[in-house]
């Protein structure tokens, strides 16, 4: 039979470990923004998005798009920690309407493609594209575009 105060340090032990792993690090990955998943067509997704911070993103419904100073993930072995805004130009497409895959013109210093794809989101009236930047354990804020009306 296990004694009550043994019993009572069991929670305490496992909270204090709980606690100590969360000051080292983090246990669980950063949660998305706020809202749910939506799909768009192609025709609603071609408008100009901004970020927070002045950025914007023209997606044209030929498929092209012009970014001037977005925030972004951006994927290439080149620019593999670069997470800072990126201007130019490329293509995009959406298979499923969930998501928006951007590609630029403009290749990485070791040539390869840059780019990186957008979750489309809802919350209340806001309709978002948003991805994570950086590790998912960090407290780099997500990079959200909202369209305006």
């Amino acid at each position: 039979m296990i004694s009550r105060s043994r019993s009572c340090r069991i929670p305490l032990v496992l909270l204090t470990t709980a606690l100590a792993l969360t000051a080292c690090g983090r246990i669980w990955n950063r949660p998305p923004p706020d809202g749910e998943p939506v799909k768009l067509t192609p025709a609603e997704l071609a408008v100009t998005w901004f970020d927070a911070y002045g950025g914007s993103l023209t997606l044209n419904s030929d498929g092209t798009f012009i970014a001037n100073q977005v925030c972004g993930d951006w994927m290439g072995a080149s620019d593999w920690n670069w997470d800072g805004p990126r201007s130019g130009s490329g293509t995009w497409r959406t298979g499923t309407g969930r998501a928006v895959a951007r590609k630029f013109d403009a290749k990485g210093p070791e040539g390869d493609d840059v780019g990186d794809d957008l979750s489309v989101w809802r919350d209340g009236n806001t309709v978002m594209l948003w991805t994570r930047v950086g590790d998912e354990d960090n407290d780099d804020p997500h990079c959200i575009l909202t369209r305006r009306f």
